[in-house]
């Protein structure tokens, strides 16, 4: 399911952008800026499908962690297309970057990493590379932008506006690149937090279909993407201890310049404690939480929905659709921030110092 599908009936600027890019020499990187439903992708599609009819190879990169076209979900992920297609759902990707959620205010380095190192694999294989961005445009989501501009330094930016609302960001991003501002089409259409999250479960189902159970051991694979399993572990009287003082129940726990703690309550009290001394972590938030495989170049192989940790055993049930041999080029299982069944239902998203 996607929210955009491949239409020329488009405003006459988008042919002045296609000309623009067609006289410029190749290699060619653009970057597409624009608010929430402003007509990013319609826009990408349009430019793919008309260069790939000229016979240009061009790359996509969806970095639209939000509302990914190209599955799965909370990833930043790299297509070579080889044909012309109706939606970017329908693009199969050659790489992924992890990302580890749909909101990434707190993941603005990653994000800016991630699109750096996709468009760099994909500039030596095409001759257009675009980066279709996310919606978020103020605040720190417009210093992403400008970070992404100058770490990319592509040759055009397509800013979409309606008047004039994108001024402060076409100046932070000038520095970088060659600004062209585009209309808002009057046929883009705002899509309600609760269609989007419907288009979301529809990507999580269509990606987590057939999945299986994998047994991880966290020996061999690195739990990464979290402060859990640092330091030196707790030993049984500490945990003890500290079961006693705050009546939980102590699943796991390490000490590196202060405590870190897994548990369950038994109890439903409020404790005080310093938090500068202990991070506590609950279980309950480690259940369902969505995990990238990552292979020793720091791309990712695939995600899964983390279901069950013994931590005295440094083991994982981990339910995922890669197959053992994928399993076996990965070196780090990276935890994200949020948690999501296989039917597609969002649980909720945690804030990064929460792991």
């Amino acid at each position: 399911m996607d929210k955009t599908t491949y239409t020329v009936d488009v405003p006459d600027d988008r042919f002045e952008v296609l000309e623009a890019i067609r006289k410029h020499g190749k290699p060619l990187k653009l970057m597409l800026v624009g608010d929430v439903d402003s007509g990013k992708t319609t826009l990408l599609m349009f430019l793919l499908n008309s260069l790939m009819e000229e016979g240009v190879d061009v790359a996509v990169i969806d970095s639209d962690v939000g509302q990914k076209g190209i599955l799965p979900p909370a990833t930043i992920s790299l297509a070579f297309p080889s044909s012309e297609v109706s939606a970017i759902g329908e693009l199969e990707p050659s790489a992924h970057y992890f990302i580890g959620t749909t909101s990434p205010a707190q993941y603005v380095g990653e994000m800016a990493i991630g699109v750096k190192k996709l468009a760099d694999m994909a500039s030596g294989q095409a001759d257009v590379v675009m980066v279709d961005t996310t919606g978020f445009v103020t605040g720190i989501g417009a210093e992403m932008k400008r970070l992404k501009a100058e770490l990319l330094r592509p040759d055009f930016t397509l800013v979409l506006e309606h008047s004039d609302e994108m001024k402060s960001l076409k100046r932070a991003l000038s520095p970088y690149t060659r600004i062209l501002t585009l209309s808002v089409s009057d046929k883009a259409r705002l899509h309600s937090p609760e269609e989007r999250r419907a288009i979301r479960a529809g990507k999580w189902r269509d990606y987590f279909s057939g999945s299986g159970v994998a047994d991880v051991d966290l020996r061999e694979i690195v739990p990464t993407g979290t402060g859990l399993f640092h330091g030196s572990p707790l030993n049984v009287k500490e945990k003890r201890l500290l079961a006693l003082i705050f009546d939980w129940v102590v699943l796991a726990g390490w000490y590196e310049r202060g405590y870190t703690v897994v548990k369950a309550d038994s109890g439903g009290f409020p404790r005080h404690f310093n938090r500068s001394v202990l991070h506590v972590v609950d279980f309950e938030k480690l259940s369902n939480l969505l995990v990238g495989f990552v292979d020793e170049s720091g791309l990712c192989r695939g995600l899964g929905i983390l279901k069950w940790i013994n931590f005295s055993e440094m083991r994982a049930q981990v339910l995922t659709p890669l197959i053992e041999e994928d399993l076996g080029e990965v070196v780090e299982m990276r935890f994200g921030r949020i948690r999501v069944l296989e039917n597609g239902e969002e649980l909720g998203l945690l804030r990064r110092e929460e792991l």
